[in-house]
């Protein structure tokens, strides 16, 4: 199978504002975002905090009235200048929650309908076989399992082979075993096609097991964009591994204190000391990482 490399590592800078309105009343996006080519970046925060909005922007869904989106030499939005590219000739590809795929094609055809003018078919049979759908390719989607619908979004997202990525919320409605293997998916599609991801999610194994950096969103507005070991704990991680996981139990022994975690389907007990097992208590979930071959945990979320 053919690999595509790493483009060219090039700034996506992103300036924009926008007067939102919900039901809990209106709120001013106001955001200032740089972000490199090629990575993968987790947008965080509360429910309203304007997340989706700017991916919206972004792909040319939504307009805001002032702002400025440049994607390396290329000018999409400008509104000084009257610039607004329309959301087809915009290099990106969209991933929601709700699948929207067409229910009178096979995955197959849902994967051709996306194919750009005089584009090679080719990329729809590298696509059906990166995210394991060669067995499905003749099926319509309402004999697919929610999970077996998200791979054909994703692979329908990745036809036209976009510059960036964007994914809100795709895995939220999936059980633990499936979001494990969507993650791997995505991340495998990320590297393969060189792409600029940007995700939304709440769930912070997720987000630790795949960002590259997390921008923090409160009310329309980034509060920072750091690493995710920086973000969701209170030191810089330089470990050789990282997990995540749920505390089950924890039990004191003369001066440590034994913790039991849930990390997937398996219990790891990780002895602490009294300060690292301060604030902990059962269902907290932490991030266990080695530093100094010792093992250390945190109280993450």
């Amino acid at each position: 199978m053919a690999v595509t490399s790493k483009k060219s590592a090039e700034m996506i800078e992103i300036d924009v504002q926008k007067e939102l309105r919900s039901a809990s009343g209106n709120m001013q996006l106001d955001i200032q975002l740089s972000v490199e080519q090629g990575d993968l970046l987790t947008l965080y925060g509360k429910s309203g905090a304007g997340k989706t909005s700017l991916l919206m922007i972004i792909a040319g869904l939504m307009h805001p009235e002032k702002g400025k989106i440049r994607v390396g030499d290329e000018v999409w939005l400008d509104t000084t200048k009257g610039i607004n590219k329309r959301p087809q000739d915009r290099d990106v590809g969209l991933v929601f929650q709700d699948y929207a795929l067409f229910p009178n094609m096979t995955v197959r055809e849902n994967l051709k309908y996306a194919l750009g003018r005089n584009q090679s078919k080719s990329i729809v049979d590298e696509l059906i076989e990166i995210v394991d759908l060669s067995e499905l390719s003749d099926r319509r989607p309402n004999t697919l399992s929610g999970g077996q619908k998200q791979r054909v979004a994703l692979a329908r997202a990745l036809v036209n082979a976009p510059d960036i990525l964007l994914l809100d919320e795709p895995l939220s409605a999936l059980d633990q075993e499936m979001r494990t293997k969507l993650q791997h998916y995505i991340l495998e599609a990320h590297e393969k096609f060189g792409l600029t991801t940007l995700l939304i999610s709440h769930d912070v194994t997720e987000i630790i097991k795949m960002s590259d950096y997390v921008v923090q969103m409160d009310q329309g507005v980034v509060l920072r964009k750091e690493p995710p070991a920086t973000i969701f704990t209170n030191e810089r991680l330089n470990a050789k591994f990282q997990f995540t996981g749920e505390v089950m139990k924890m039990s004191s022994q003369d001066f440590i204190v034994i913790v039991t975690v849930l990390v997937g389907r398996e219990l790891v007990k990780v002895v602490a000391n009294d300060q690292e097992a301060q604030g902990l208590q059962v269902g907290d979930r932490v991030l266990i990482a080695s530093k100094a071959f010792n093992p250390v945990i945190h109280k993450i979320g």
